[in-house]
């Protein structure tokens, strides 16, 4: 292999490097000095007073983060950047505008607001021109698990023959590195591309990136590590979830008051519906619901719901849509109970049942249990084991890649869960 060539032509990080290099050498200027030239003049640095240094300074800090934020969020799968652009770019210029708002600082509205409209342009732009540009071109030697891999809409996929590239450029090399077929010859090949600064992945980061879930059947000793969430950001998000729910509570509480008023006057019954879970460390707690089922739906003994479920009264079925069901849950929140984001709790039968049928289950309890989580918004409710068992899997993704920016991922696609009821049953 011509190490050499290599080293020009196929390194993934390089991408990276040059799109990063290009907002802030091209993206940040442009920008920044349009509004200002359409506001001020072409001579507008050559008198800076506090308006003009505060909106300038409020449209680069939010273009910053907007580009920090998206690039963040595309680490994960199934992301498509171009359904978070609007929303992204819109709060990081709100958060702008207060600061600016709250400190009482001077700044120019029309500015701001062409800042933020360049912006929007600037990014749906950079995303259509860039698309051919994004798909990942990986070399896969055909070897063990490795075979099994199919290619996706963001991922190309080459099947090497020979230990050689022949001058083919890749972002990448995916190996399945624990196989005994990876012969001398191809691990020679993988420490030539090494060198030459080509990423090789194994076939299991390969696998999770692409589906969002971590295989629970063997865990090495280094998953269990992977699998220990950060104490720092759980301090951080407890802060959090006290701190978010109490400043919607004005909106809720009208809502909640509304949706208890009708769940009375469409059946028979009390207006919630209290069950216990298992929580954070194996341990029990009482769950609070609004009701959706009929009275006494469980009284021959707990099971999971199911589409069309006769269980399920009028008013259940919108609740459960829209998910208005859990906004009791907010109480255990406040409790400690529960986060805002997390794995959804179950009943302490199924947790027995789960742990005798899949492997590490109760590993998901090293974590507070979530009103919504990373299973919810991509696979939805589980009605049976083999459903459990994909979702423990997005459970075990959320736990190993537990993070601020995985949960601002989960907050967008729960909004997206709420307009659309994706996964209600």
């Amino acid at each position: 292999m011509d190490i050499s060539y290599e080293r020009r032509h196929s390194r993934w990080y390089e991408k990276i490097l040059l799109g990063m290099s290009f907002q802030l050498l091209i993206g940040l200027p442009v920008i920044i000095c349009a509004p200002a030239i359409n506001r001020w003049g072409w001579d507008f640095w050559m008198y800076l007073p506090d308006v003009r240094v505060n909106t300038l300074a409020a449209i680069g800090g939010a273009f910053l983060i907007i580009v920090f934020s998206l690039r963040r969020l595309l680490k994960f799968p199934g992301v498509k950047v171009v359904a978070y652009i609007a929303p992204t770019v819109t709060i990081c210029f709100l958060i702008s505008m207060a600061i600016l708002f709250f400190a009482r600082e001077r700044y120019s509205r029309q500015v701001l607001f062409t800042g933020y409209l360049l912006s929007m342009l600037w990014f749906f732009s950079g995303y259509f021109i860039g698309l051919r540009y994004r798909r990942l071109k990986l070399a896969v030697i055909p070897v063990g698990q490795a075979l099994n891999l199919l290619p996706t809409s963001n991922i190309e996929l080459r099947y090497l023959k020979q230990p050689t590239l022949n001058r083919v450029r890749v972002d990448g090399i995916v190996a399945d590195l624990h196989d005994e077929g990876l012969t001398a010859e191809w691990e020679k090949f993988l420490a030539k591309c090494t060198l030459s600064h080509i990423p090789v992945y194994h076939i299991k980061q390969i696998k999770e990136s692409i589906t969002g879930r971590v295989e629970i059947e063997h865990l090495s000793e280094n998953a269990f590590g992977t699998l220990l969430p950060s104490p720092m950001y759980s301090f951080f998000k407890r802060v959090a979830d006290i701190a978010l729910v109490l400043i919607i509570l004005p909106l809720t509480l009208p809502v909640m008051l509304i949706t208890a008023i009708i769940i009375k006057l469409d059946s028979p019954g009390p207006v919630f519906f209290t069950q216990d879970r298992v929580g954070q460390g194996n341990r029990s707690f009482k769950i609070y619901k609004f009701r959706s089922m009929a009275k006494d739906s469980e009284s021959n003994g707990a099971r999971l719901a199911q589409s069309n479920d006769m269980r399920i009264t009028r008013i259940g079925r919108f609740i459960r849509k829209t998910r208005l069901d859990e906004f009791p849950q907010f109480y255990n929140v406040l409790r400690g109970d529960m986060s805002l984001i997390g794995p959804r709790p179950e009943q302490r039968a199924f947790v027995d049942l789960f742990e005798e049928q899949i492997p590490f289950y109760i590993y998901r309890h090293v974590v507070k249990p979530g009103i919504t989580g990373w299973a919810q918004v991509v696979h939805g409710y589980a009605s049976d084991a083999d459903d459990t068992r994909i979702k423990i899997q997005h459970d075990f993704y959320y736990i190993k890649n537990f993070s601020f920016w995985l949960d601002v991922l989960i907050v967008f696609k729960t909004i997206k869960t709420l307009l659309t009821g994706f996964g209600a049953k």
